[in-house]
This record gives C-alpha cells, structure tokens and sequence, in this order.
C-alpha cells in the first residue's frame, strides 16, 4: 500500500515536471531554462549546506517555478519586454498561478514557497506579494540567484546575452541596489568559481 502510494506521488511530480518543462518549450528562447535551474538551484543548495528535502525541492522547484505560465496566453508569453500594463497584470499572476496547480500535492510543500516567491524583490519591489528579503524563505532566494543569472546569459529578441564576467557585475551592482539578497549571489558566484577551478 505505501509503495503504491509513494509510486503516486513520485507519478504526479514527475507529470508535473513534464507540464513545466511543456511551459518551457512554448518559447523557444528558454530551451534548457528548467534544467539548468534544476542543476544550479541543487549545486547551489548544496554549497550552502541545506538539508536534502530542501536539495529535493530545489530540484523540483527548477522545472516547476514558471508551471503557472501555462495560463499565459502565447501572444503574451512571446512578445518579451513591451507589455501593456494589463498584459503585465496577466503574467505577473502566473507565481500564484503554479502555486495553486501544485498546492494539492503534499509532497511539494517545500516546493510551493518557490514557485510562489521567485519573483520577489529584497526592496519589497517584486511580485506577486511585495516580500521583503527577511520575509522570503530561503529555498526561494536561492532558486531566484540561479533564474537571474541565467536570464542574464540567455539571449533574447529584445536583448543579448551577457558574459559570465558581465553577469557577475550586473548581479552584484542590482544586489546592492536592494533587488537580490547580496549574500546568496556572493555565494552563487564563489560556487561557479569553485567549479571553474576543478573544470
């Protein structure tokens, strides 16, 4: 009976996992996005010593974060930086959007604050619930570093990618101007450092 229901839940993430990564494949500029987030969220978790629900749910929360742009339409989805202000209404709603497809499932529970959190702002700026840094959890913060940093290196119809050395400086610059926790992208680039001197 538990075998069966752990094969249950193990079937829901991983259809989940699917959806998100459908999500991705809607644009054609985010192709490895979710994997790479998956990858770097777990590095990053793991350089910091979080424990290995927490490894788990980072994992997770790479292929899940963006699962609520599912119910973005296409025309809003694809046209990138000029949106109208209803348009940006619409997908900054796509946070609360994946948190409720994902909330039934208990196994996600680390997972929701993730999805729910990444676009907040330490400045209290971001969205979809103005959280300051001392009110974000940290799984969030983590996963948000990785997003930036690999937005900034991906390119896009409205802008081209960044370098390693410019995306360092760009993060560090927007962490002390308040928008990412300063401590968490130090640590991010010391671990991409770490790994560059094994490699």
């Amino acid at each position: 009976k538990l075998k069966e229901f752990t094969d249950e839940l193990e079937t829901a993430d991983s259809v989940l996992c699917t959806l998100g990564l459908s999500v991705e494949a809607r644009d054609p500029y985010t192709e490895g996005h979710c994997e790479r987030l998956a990858c770097n969220a777990t590095d990053l978790g793991r350089f910091l010593g979080v424990e290995e629900e927490c490894l788990v749910a980072l994992r997770r929360g790479g292929y899940l974060h963006d699962l609520g742009k599912i119910a973005v339409p296409d025309e809003i989805l694809k046209k990138g930086s000029d949106l109208t202000a209803a348009e940006w209404g619409i997908m900054k709603q796509h946070p609360v959007t994946g948190e409720t497809i994902c909330r039934p499932l208990k196994s996600l529970r680390l997972v929701l604050p993730i999805i729910r959190h990444h676009h907040e702002h330490s400045d209290g700026s971001g969205y979809p619930d103005g959280l300051r840094e001392d009110e974000m959890p940290l799984l969030p913060r983590i996963l948000q570093v990785v997003d930036i940093y690999d937005a900034l290196r991906t390119a896009r119809p409205y802008k081209p990618a960044l370098g390693h050395e410019q995306a360092a400086v760009t993060m560090r610059d927007e962490a002390r101007s308040g928008l990412w926790d300063e401590e968490l992208v130090s640590e991010f680039f010391g671990m991409l450092d770490k790994r560059r001197q094994v490699a």
